[in-house]
């Protein structure tokens, strides 16, 4: 659509967000009648950044981003794929030497507290709810069911006639005077109900009249093909006088604007993104290969990608594939093979009739997992530039799709990636998760899962308040959370994250934290939960380089209180304190005994036979007790007999003895395969029980035995059903010493430990 005056032409090219139809319609309006200035659909104050989109190392996907300086949280992105109306026509323009003007409402008002209207929304072109999609409501006007294949034929997949002469400017023509129809129906009163929309169009319209008044006689002004009939008055005077009187005392806050990378996966409308499209890798495609053979294009990609996974796919499944995409879009009355065709194409012909190959495709191709990149002069906060260098130190991209690191941390290399991985954790930017099982600082190796977010940019702005390097800022977090740290336990797991993050300057800070802690808490299960991580850290040092003898005396201390109140901190708990206590035992038992101090194993162990023969200790603790005493050989056989007799017996409660038995055999029937006295005092137990005591220990019974692995239930219910005794090949008497003594040594020899 056009607007000429005596003094200037202006011609609005109403277009499709990230549509690659509308974003070649652009380009061949601009080169058939080139413009004195390309006036685009961006805040007004994103044009000092808006130059580098004319950068030779930017490559997009890329996204505008927009910050309150003081308060980061608060941002708005702006995304643009290289099929974008408004990406090819900024490049265009700097291409061909044209000036650029941004006219959309600027981003200091957007992100301006408004009581009268939400929050913004952190998308490009999203608008509050209308009567009606405009779009959807001119697709059913011309028959179709489905917007997104309307515009597909009559935009994206549109061909012009190469024996007419072509007006670049019909389609834009069309498609105001249809939105102009919409509008006259959808807003009667003639302008917009929403508040922020009145302002971005009284905008862009004072805008047009800014360039014109600069000098300009031929402006092209693209935008949302929606605001076409809007913009069509900017040069009457009434329409001037009526927007200097919306714009008047806008509410501004002050805002960076910079350039981030974003990925095709963000742009999906799928994930939210309102203005955002269901296939941008397809769309990405059909921009990049526009021409005969872009069908043929995407099979052979589409092939490709399949033989990476191991599907087979064969020369000749990508010339039948195409020929079925092309005959679809005939019989369909289409002009061209469109996503769905396409689609049905390769369940058929690549698929095989299965939709488990299409799913990959459609992750990898439909969608895309294209990262944008962003020219090294884009201005940063001084906290992403140290993160941009410590990538390249350590060789560790950033990327969109989800993929396993395995790290080993013998070797310098990935000592550094996981003390980054460690770091970005601490500043809430979770770059990386360690995979379960395999993240313990307990081990020489870590998987992490890795995958950037775009997302992760704000964070970044976020936490550059706490410094300008990654260390320091980590370090600043980590003392920030020391001071509202009220429990050892929690002070113990900041400890933890200094030392996998390499942070040695907040370490002394945080160890001296951990003490002050401890020696003031009187809760002895918060002293518990400190216990693992700092023997974690003391077992482990070697492997990461960090110094645990400081640690060493703190977890002396905390163990020597723990175990003066053990018995104390287990009386007269409930079932569910004493569940909550049995765990803390466990986890307790396991760090001691993998620190192996002894002086410290047999404090924990007196203290352990204490709780197994106290009165009003919860029988879960006091069977748990029994059973860590038993397996450290501190108890004897006749001693476990007569404290488990004891607990089951005529006078105990019967649901006490059902927990102690829960206690005891701990999830394993090891211990009641070998020593057939036990299983004969648990079976007579059993069958003792009253009718009405019996179902009431049930559901405890269950669960205890429940857990059990299926070959120990086999062999019980053996031994009990037959009175078949254990056998006595295990014994000592009957092992032979030379054989004993071959296993002992290739023991040693797998633990590393000369003989």
């Amino acid at each position: 659509m056009s607007t000429a005056t005596a003094t200037a032409q202006i011609r609005l090219l109403g277009i499709r967000h990230h549509g690659p139809g509308s974003a070649r319609a652009v380009v061949a309006a601009l080169q058939a009648d080139p413009p004195d200035a390309v006036l685009i659909e961006c805040p007004a104050d994103a044009e000092a950044v808006v130059a580098l989109a004319g950068h030779c190392d930017i490559r997009p996907p890329v996204a505008m981003l927009a910050y309150v300086v003081d308060r980061p949280e608060r941002a708005a992105f702006y995304p643009l794929a290289s099929f974008s109306p408004e990406w090819v026509a900024m490049r265009w323009a700097f291409a061909n030497g044209v000036p650029v003007r941004c006219i959309d409402l600027p981003s200091r008002t957007v992100l301006a507290d408004r009581p009268s209207t939400a929050a913004p929304e952190s998308l490009l072109h999203t608008t509050p709810p209308r009567p009606l999609d405009p779009i959807a409501a001119l697709a059913a006007a011309a028959g179709y069911d489905d917007a997104e294949r309307w515009w597909e034929d009559v935009v994206e997949c549109r061909s012009p006639d190469p024996g007419q002469p072509a007006d670049a400017d019909a389609p834009f023509v069309a498609i105001g005077e249809a939105m102009a129809e919409l509008r006259s129906v959808c807003e009667p009163l003639g302008e917009p109900d929403d508040l922020l929309e009145r302002w971005r169009e009284a905008q862009m319209r004072a805008s047009i009249r800014r360039a014109v008044a600069d000098g300009g006689r031929s402006l092209v002004v693209v935008c949302g093909a929606w605001h076409v009939p809007a913009l069509a008055s900017a040069l009457a005077p009434a329409q001037a006088r009526r927007d200097t009187a919306t714009l008047r005392g806008l509410p501004k806050v002050k805002v960076a604007v910079t350039w981030v990378p974003w990925t095709h996966r963000r742009l999906a409308s799928g994930l939210g993104y309102r203005a955002g499209v269901v296939a941008p890798g397809w769309y990405h495609h059909l921009h990049t290969h526009a021409g005969p053979q872009v069908v043929a294009r995407w099979f052979s990609e589409a092939a490709q990608v399949l033989r990476r996974a191991d599907y087979a796919v064969s020369a000749a499944d990508v010339v039948e594939a195409t020929r079925l995409a092309e005959a679809l879009a005939v019989l369909r009355g289409r002009p061209l093979a469109g996503l769905s065709e396409v689609t049905d194409a390769a369940r058929a012909a690549l698929g095989h009739g299965s939709d488990t190959p299409l799913r990959l495709l459609s992750s990898e191709m439909v969608v895309g997992a294209q990262l944008g990149v962003v020219p090294d002069i884009t201005p940063m906060v001084p906290l992403a530039r140290s993160l941009a260098a410590e990538q390249k130190r350590w060789r560790l991209k950033a990327e969109p799709v989800t993929r396993a690191l395995e790290l080993d941390l013998r070797r310098p290399l990935d000592l550094g990636r996981s003390h980054l991985l460690h770091r970005m954790a601490v500043l809430e930017v979770p770059w990386g998760r360690p995979a379960d099982g395999r993240g313990s600082a307990g081990t020489f190796r870590e998987t992490w899962h890795v995958v950037w977010e775009p997302e992760f940019e704000v964070r970044l702005i976020e936490a550059s308040g706490l410094g300008t390097t990654l260390e320091a800022a980590a370090g600043a977090a980590l003392t920030q959370r020391a001071a509202e740290a009220v429990s050892p336990g929690e002070s113990t797991m900041l400890l933890e994250q200094a030392l996998l993050a390499d942070l040695d300057a907040v370490v002394p800070l945080l160890l001296g934290l951990v003490r002050d802690r401890a020696a003031l808490s009187d809760d002895i299960a918060r002293l518990m939960e400190a216990v693992p991580a700092l023997v974690r850290t003391i077992r482990y040092g070697d492997v990461r380089r960090t110094e645990g003898t400081a640690v060493a005396d703190v977890v002396a201390g905390i163990v020597v209180r723990v175990t003066a109140g053990l018995v104390s901190a287990c009386t007269a708990l409930d079932d569910e304190g004493s569940a909550a206590m049995a765990d803390l035992v466990r986890s307790t038992q396991s760090a001691l005994a993998l620190l192996g101090d002894a002086d410290l194993l047999a404090r924990w162990r007196r203290a352990l036979d204490e709780v197994s023969e106290r009165d009003r200790v919860h029988g879960l603790l006091q069977g748990l007790a029994t059973r860590l005493l038993a397996d450290a050989g501190t108890l004897g056989a006749d001693a476990v007999e007569r404290r488990v007799s004891r607990s089951l017996s005529p006078g105990a409660a019967p649901l006490e003895s059902a927990a102690f038995v829960e206690g005891f055999l701990g999830g394993s029937g090891t211990v009641l395969l070998h020593d057939p006295v036990l299983l004969g005092v648990i079976d007579r137990w059993l069958a003792a029980l009253a009718g009405d005591a019996f179902t009431d220990a049930l559901p405890l019974l269950r669960r205890t035995f429940g857990a059990f692995e299926p070959a120990e239930r086999r062999a019980l219910g053996q031994r009990v059903r037959t009175g078949e005794a254990p056998s006595t090949a295990g014994r000592e008497g009957s092992l032979d010493p030379v054989r004993v003594e071959a296993a002992l040594a290739t023991v040693a020899l797998l633990l590393g430990r000369p003989q």
